[in-house]
């Protein structure tokens, strides 16, 4: 059976199997194979085009390993646990958004407390004029999901609107910058997911607690994990149903 997730992959980035093969020192026939054929490259082999492709082998090869050790490897994926999101110290996030060189992401509602941050947009900018890809996702202030969210949290049906308005207003001057889009959403917020590249925060909500208040999650991702990308691709399917920001004059 042909493995049309390793050709999609190589298309993405722009490889053909010959190339491939000379960065990971194979025969170009044996690359062909993997594809064409369906076979499953030994270990040493999977981590290396995972790594270049950045993909999970997971993903890659499904079959590869068995449930058991996918879930041993997730687990390693996991590089703390913190009680409660406001609990991250604020120099991993200046780590995490400094060292970011490929994709920062964020989906939130608000995440006002990123605009506490000195130099944000200034930094995002020059991330984005550097080649990388800055995509940022708020709520939809007039989204059922935001307005129940907003009650449920005790603090009335429109606050958390207000909030969003005042978070967009924030991030307006971003509007246009090649390589960061700003979109709104009015999914279910399950998560909050901040991604820096290989590494990320996920704040999972509480109900009837805020955002802060709720635990968050530092993710380091692995060639053979899942968790990493279960959270990648949940920002991608709501990235996907998103809508570009109308500003308002």
């Amino acid at each position: 059976m042909t493995n049309e997730r390793l050709r999609d992959a190589l298309l993405v980035r722009g490889l053909t199997p010959d190339q491939l093969a000379e960065r990971i020192a194979v025969d170009p026939k044996t690359v062909e194979r993997w594809i064409t054929k369906g076979r499953t490259p030994y270990a040493k082999s999977r981590h290396k085009i995972a790594a270049i492709l950045q993909e999970s082998e997971s993903y890659l090869w499904p079959d590869a390993l068995s449930e058991a050790k996918a879930s041993e490897v997730s687990n390693s994926e996991i590089v703390k646990v913190y009680a409660h999101r406001n609990s991250v110290p604020a120099d991993l996030w200046d780590k995490l958004l400094a060292q970011a060189t490929t994709y920062v992401d964020m989906l939130v509602y608000v995440g006002m407390f990123m605009t506490e941050k000195p130099g944000l947009l200034e930094l995002l900018r020059g991330k984005a004029e550097a080649g990388a890809r800055i995509r940022l996702l708020f709520g939809d202030r007039d989204a059922t999901a935001v307005i129940q969210r907003s009650t449920d949290e005790g603090i009335g049906p429109h606050t958390i609107s207000a909030k969003i308005d005042h978070a967009l207003a924030y991030f307006r001057k971003l509007d246009g910058v090649p390589g960061i889009e700003i979109r709104t959403h009015g999914t279910v917020l399950y998560n909050s997911i901040f991604r820096f590249d290989d590494e990320m925060i996920v704040n999972p909500h509480v109900f009837g607690k805020m955002a802060a208040h709720a635990p968050a999650l530092h993710l380091r991702r692995l060639s053979a994990g899942d968790l990493f990308t279960t959270y990648a691709d949940s920002f991608t399917a709501v990235w996907e149903h998103a809508q570009p920001h109308k500003w308002e004059d």
